[in-house]
This record gives C-alpha cells, sequence and structure tokens, in this order.
C-alpha cells in the first residue's frame, strides 16, 4: 500500500494505492485523501485494509456457515468417523513434509488397524502420537498458551525425541537460509505471540489470523525440531475453534509453501487464503 501524489493544474492531490495480482492481471484499487495528507494516515490505511477484504472475508465467512450446517447434520457416530479420517489425511501430510517415509496407507493401518509397517520407529511413534494429539485438541477449547504447545511437543515427541521435548530450545538454530532469532529471545517472543492471539483486532478474520499465527511461530521457531508439525496443529486450532473447517497442506504442495514462509507476513497471508478459498472452494459457491 503506497501514498501516490497526482498533480493537476498545479494542484496536488494524494491517493492511497493498493495493487495486487489476480491471476495473470494486476489490479489496482485507490482511495481518494485530499490535497493533503491527513494526519490519522495509519487509522485511513487500516480502514481502506478493511475494505479491500471485505470480498474475500464474506466468501470465508460463507465457507464457515455451509460447513456449519453440514456438519450440524452429520451423526455424532459418522463425525467420530470423519474426524479420524481428517486426522488420517493430516497426520500423513504434515509428518511427510518432515521427512516421514511413511506413506498415507500406512498411517491409515497404524491409525485405523493398529498395524506397525517396516519403517522406522520414530516415525511410527510420531504418526501415533499425533494422531492422538490431534483428536484431543479438536474435543477441548483451551486457551493457547506455553503450556499447551510444550503439552503438544511433549506428547508427540516425547519417546522419539525425548532430549528436547516438552521444552524450548536453548541453542541457535537456522532452517535454511532463515536464521531463527536468538534462544534468550525465544521465551520473550512467544509470549508476544500469544498476546497477539489474545488481543488480535476482532476485524480479523480466523483464517487470515490462523496464516498470521503460523508464520510469526515459524520464524520464532521456538522448538529445537518439530516446529513445522506443532506450527500446522496451531493454525488448525485456530480455525476449528472459530467454526471454520481446517486446511491440509499437502506433502506435494510443500515447495509452494516453503517458498510462501520465506516471504514477508502479508504474502504469506495472502498465500494461506488463497489456498484455503481453493480447499473449501464449493463451500462459498453454493
Amino acid at each position: 500500500m503506497q501514498i501516490r501524489q497526482r498533480k493537476r493544474r498545479k494542484r496536488k492531490y494524494y491517493y492511497l494505492q493498493h495493487s495486487f495480482r489476480d491471476g495473470s492481471k494486476i489490479i489496482k484499487k485507490e482511495k481518494y485523501l485530499g490535497e493533503e495528507i491527513p494526519k490519522n494516515i495509519e487509522e485511513i490505511k487500516k480502514e481502506f485494509e478493511i475494505e479491500l477484504k471485505l470480498p474475500t472475508n464474506k466468501k470465508l465467512e460463507k465457507i464457515k456457515a455451509n460447513f456449519q450446517e453440514e456438519w450440524k447434520k452429520i451423526p455424532e457416530s459418522a463425525k467420530k468417523r470423519e474426524l479420524e479420517e481428517i486426522s488420517i489425511a493430516f497426520t500423513y501430510n504434515t509428518n511427510a513434509i518432515e521427512g516421514s517415509t511413511i506413506t498415507l496407507e500406512e498411517t491409515r493401518e497404524i491409525i485405523k488397524d493398529k498395524i506397525a509397517p517396516n519403517k522406522s520407529l520414530r516415525d511410527i511413534r510420531e504418526t501415533e502420537a499425533h494422531n492422538e494429539v490431534f483428536l484431543e485438541m479438536i474435543t477441548k477449547k483451551e486457551v493457547i498458551s506455553k503450556e499447551l504447545l510444550l503439552n503438544w511437543h511433549q506428547s508427540i515427541f516425547g519417546l522419539s525425541k525425548p532430549d528436547l521435548s516438552g521444552r524450548f530450545r536453548d541453542y541457535i538454530v537456522k532452517v535454511g537460509p532463515h536464521l531463527a532469532p536468538d534462544w534468550q529471545d525465544v521465551e520473550k517472543l512467544m509470549k508476544e505471540l500469544f498476546e497477539f492471539i489474545k488481543k488480535h483486532d476482532d476485524r480479523l478474520n480466523p483464517v487470515e489470523l490462523s496464516a498470521k499465527v503460523h508464520y510469526k511461530f515459524e520464524k520464532i521457531h521456538p522448538f529445537g525440531d518439530g516446529n513445522g508439525r506443532i506450527g500446522r496443529l496451531l493454525m488448525n486450532y485456530i480455525l476449528w475453534a472459530d467454526g471454520y473447517p481446517m486446511i491440509i497442506i499437502e506433502k506435494k504442495k510443500r515447495k509452494q509453501y516453503y517458498k510462501a514462509l520465506t516471504k514477508e507476513e502479508n504474502s504469506f497471508a495472502s498465500y494461506f487464503i488463497k489456498s484455503y478459498l481453493k480447499a473449501h472452494k464449493r463451500r462459498y459457491l453454493q
């Protein structure tokens, strides 16, 4: 978003301009500011940003409304099976993104049939544990806190990575080109993240909130390992708690996902929302 100046008959006029890509087209939206830049320009920018998001937010709200209507009609026993299938798909993809060799069918066998494939014991344990955490997560409405995330981490990695499970890292880590913040700043940064979740602007749609929280969490990289899996649990926890259907980042889309995470926060949020709308397209077209 930029302030543009135009001259007409020796007089200056100011506009707030925002450009974005829609497929192969570049769309420009403008808001007239006047002959001087208003003193409350930051507030005007926020209001303009909200105006720009209205069409997208209406689609997101329609997704929620139609999902809730569908969910109400499903018998309780069928809901349990549906959530188990979501857990299988989510567990497989979130682990596969991080390098697990367990296939989708093997994930189903581990979770549903309690059959262990001839694969790494670590991968099998993390598959079982992730499923348990996921199913427990969606049945409870807990405040997002340090204790909650440490509990998820301990539950998933307690057996496979006992030396780092259930605690924030106390050493420097680098993820590709990204140098995570100094470990001594992790506690402070996570407190700020929890405050952001608790006191976020009510005008922020929950889908965008989940995207921003996921981005912030991954940039902090609070754990020695398992940040991706905890971060993706967190984003879906926010969606589900607000009545929105979840989203699964698929293994085959890992490159686009990682690429989006290398960009700045609003760019990642835009990528995330587009992915969410695509995943739930039939719900906003109803």
